[in-house]
């Protein structure tokens, strides 16, 4: 089978397209064929070498995907050959591996344990049901799990027209909240428009706080913060006393006065999704299916790319004007 594969950490140009042997699968696991997989900022991350998890080399990366059942291993229960499935990170971890058993899935098959694995429903694509093991995941954590948003309140989704800013929309608004999501260009401003935002903002215009401050009675009770490297102190400047705010992205350090927190009682919060219980786990992924079963949830696909240009995909990425889900195809 075609695999990206790497022999050694750094950036994108350490990644091959390569021919390997076809997995077969052990007691307990499936061979899925992968018709989509999903990349996500955290992939470029883990290839440095440097991220949270630290595989083994070589390695084939990827968390995210979604495909069909093709062979299955003893005591497998519950699935089929030719059940769609999705490939995703928050259920089971295998704690015995470097890579957690979250690696593989670049690549035209991939070996999952069997309960780590969700139906995909019907009415759902490939390449959508691979954007939902980590940025609706994340996105679901992040509101409820860490962030707990609820009915009624104001969140403010700091750069939400990538993946996870997109998924934030759609939960946040299908659990009775008030969004105002931010965004750098036009194209993103009429994605967050067009998913249901109350408000949209360009965060690369003066201004734009004194818009959200406005809109949202004094400040928002809470905010996901994507970029917290950048945002953070105009974060803690715009909420209100006993404001919640979520980092689920940083790409550096940055510096904060401490009396910010304190003066508001304030709460920061950092998320990572492997830290959340496999129950919690496993209740956002059922509630995550059931939400694209009833078509309250339905993943943006920004761009999809051939698996050999997976080096192109992980520059694209990384840039500016993030734009929903980048999907590669084998």
């Amino acid at each position: 089978m075609k695999v990206i594969r790497t022999a050694a950490f750094g950036g994108p140009e350490v990644l091959t397209f390569e021919d390997i042997a076809d997995p077969t699968p052990g007691a307990g696991e499936v061979v899925v064929d992968i018709k989509a997989a999903g990349l996500n900022p955290s992939d470029v991350y883990m290839l440095t070498g440097v991220y949270l998890v630290v595989p083994d080399l070589p390695f084939t990366p990827g968390y995210d995907a979604a495909g069909v059942v093709s062979a299955l291993g003893d005591g497998v229960g519950g699935l089929n050959v030719g059940d769609r499935v999705i490939v995703g990170a928050p259920l089971s971890l295998d704690d015995s591996r470097k890579d957690l058993g979250i690696t593989g899935c670049f690549a035209e098959k991939v070996v999952r344990r069997a309960a780590d694995l969700s139906k995909l429903p019907d009415n759902t694509s490939f390449a959508q049901g691979a954007a939902i093991g980590v940025p609706y995941a994340t996105a679901h954590y992040g509101l409820f799990g860490r962030g707990g948003g609820k009915a009624g309140e104001t969140v403010f989704i700091h750069g939400a027209s990538g993946a996870v800013g997109t998924a934030a929309i759609q939960l946040a608004k299908r659990a009775g909240m008030q969004v105002i999501g931010s965004a750098g260009t036009a194209q993103g401003l009429d994605l967050v428009r067009e998913l249901g935002a109350d408000l949209a903002v360009n965060h690369r215009e003066d201004g734009y706080i004194d818009e959200v401050r406005k809109a949202s009675n004094g400040g928002p009770q809470l905010i996901l913060e994507m970029l917290a490297n950048e945002n953070l102190a105009t974060d803690l400047d715009l909420i209100p006393k006993f404001g919640r705010i979520v980092i689920i992205g940083a790409r550096a350090e940055t510096t904060i006065n401490p009396r910010a927190i304190m003066m508001k009682d304030a709460d920061v919060r950092g998320l990572v999704l492997f830290n959340a219980s496999r129950e919690d786990r496993e209740a956002i992924m059922d509630d995550l299916v059931a939400g694209l079963a009833d078509g309250s949830l339905s993943p943006i696909i920004g761009t999809e790319m051939p698996l050999a240009d997976t080096a192109a995909a992980y520059t694209k990425v990384m840039e500016p004007g993030a734009h929903g889900k980048i999907a590669l195809i084998p």
